[in-house]
């Protein structure tokens, strides 16, 4: 009947094998599985694991004075015999405190020579099987902690489709003066046109002014200022402009014959008048 009932468990187990890749550790069995991996000494005064033995004589509540060593050995090569197949790294962080339990009572038992040597005293030995214990005692407390924490697929499960995982950035700003300056001119920069663009400056050209000068050649019969002449336009050029264009019209229409200019020196002002015929002037003399 007995055997019925393993097979249908194991037939169970084949058919639900693929929902649970891993197998669930049970806490007995977990705890069972510790309680065997530990070091469980009979001697005489005490009973219990190896690692408390030590602690309790740190704290100086177990003599280990009288702790027979020979059975405390007898022990251990028991429990390397039945340990060596399943932890044999376990069974050898057990022998190094088997040693030091031994070497400690050792040092006790001897009496105290004042030699400056190498050798620890009682106290340093002690002080060193303490820190041992305690990284030991920190090992199997992170492991406790490792294995108390739920696992994915036993006690948890994780949805088909997981959500996305939403990100806010919050930036911080860390600059002192030297950088907000440095930011503003490089900006400051980038915004500047680096193509030159040069405006055409307003003139008033050359072919203008003859047009206005020939229009008016009939109405200077006397001498007349040019800078008079110039500055009666409604042009929108600098005065300068309709100046040099008017300037150069006189001279081309001097050339031609049509006008006379008239210099008394220097930087003084340039004089203009029509000029006239021969049968004009005869006419003139004989009225």
């Amino acid at each position: 009947m007995a055997d019925g009932e393993n097979m249908m468990m194991a037939a169970g187990a084949n058919q639900g094998g693929d929902a649970f890749d891993a197998p669930v550790r049970d806490k007995a069995r977990a705890q069972h599985d510790d309680a065997i991996d530990a070091l469980i000494v009979n001697i005489e005064g005490y009973e219990g694991p190896l690692d408390v033995l030590l602690d309790l004589a740190r704290h100086q509540k177990v003599d280990i004075r009288k702790i027979s060593m020979v059975a405390l050995v007898d022990q251990y090569l028991l429990f390397v015999e039945a340990a060596k197949d399943r932890n044999l790294e376990l069974a050898a962080d057990y022998l190094v405190m088997a040693s030091w339990l031994a070497y400690l009572k050792s040092k006790l038992l001897l009496p105290v020579v004042d030699e400056d040597g190498d050798e620890p005293t009682a106290d340093e030995m002690a002080a060193r099987l303490a820190f041992q214990l305690q990284r030991l005692e920190a090992m199997r407390k992170a492991v406790e902690d490792l294995q108390g924490l739920p696992q994915e697929g036993i006690d948890f499960f994780t949805r088909g489709a997981p959500e996305g995982v939403r990100v806010t950035q919050i930036p911080e700003w860390q600059a002192d003066l030297v950088d907000l300056l440095k930011a503003y001119a490089t900006q400051r920069i980038a915004a500047v046109d680096r193509d030159y663009h040069i405006q055409p400056p307003a003139v008033f050209s050359i072919e203008a002014a003859r047009m206005r000068l020939e229009r008016i050649l009939g109405s200077i019969p006397e001498w007349t200022e040019l800078e008079t002449l110039a500055g009666n336009t409604d042009v929108d050029a600098p005065k300068a402009s309709v100046l040099a264009s008017s300037f150069n019209a006189a001279l081309e229409f001097a050339k031609a014959g049509q006008i006379d200019l008239r210099q008394l020196g220097t930087f003084e002002p340039i004089y203009i008048k029509t000029r006239q015929s021969t049968d004009e002037k005869d006419d003139r003399n004989g009225s």
